[in-house]
């Protein structure tokens, strides 16, 4: 049975976030680890500061301390991992590291998984997650690349715009 790479993490001495990502990526090419060990990355956040210049926009690390890592947890590879300057450790209980659940995963935003979207503006759809579950409205607008779907639903006799993900929505059928 083949195994499945689950994301880790990594905690590292704080600033080494970039050499450790460096090296372990080095370590893959050299040993030809890359069966093992699939992707290595450091969740980033695009931050725009107000100054007295105008806007300046920059990269910040979401987890100061931490590179997470997709892998088939092995003692060969979480070797080669954990013995990396600047690598402290792996996050887990005890001496086990313990993988990132697929929710973890889909928050952190790791892993884009494909969507396909079955209505346009102008269509019904249903909304199927949040409070307003089971909900129908009409697409006002559809955003893709910010993951955005904005639906009009009538509530108590008016017509109220909520602003969804757009995998909480799915098409009426006709």
């Amino acid at each position: 049975m083949a195994e499945i790479a689950k994301w880790y993490v990594v905690h590292t001495y704080s600033g080494y976030e970039n050499t450790v990502k460096a090296t372990i990526e080095k370590n893959i090419e050299t040993r030809h680890l890359e069966d093992l060990i699939h992707e290595v990355s450091i969740p980033l956040e695009t931050v725009t500061e107000m100054t007295d210049n105008g806007p300046k926009t920059y990269d910040r690390k979401v987890f100061p301390g931490y590179v997470l890592v997709k892998m088939i947890m092995t003692d060969e590879a979480w070797y080669i991992i954990k013995n990396v300057r600047g690598v402290t450790g792996f996050v887990g209980s005890g001496t086990k590291p313990t993988p990132l659940t697929d929710e973890e995963v889909r928050q952190l935003g790791m892993e884009k998984h494909e969507l396909v979207i079955s209505y346009a503006v102008g269509d019904e759809v249903m909304i199927t997650d949040g409070p307003l579950t089971s909900f129908v409205g009409t697409v006002e607008m559809l955003d893709v690349e910010k993951n955005k779907v904005r639906v009009v639903v009538s509530m108590f006799g008016r017509e109220t715009p909520v602003e969804l993900e757009l995998d909480q929505v799915e098409a009426v059928s006709q």
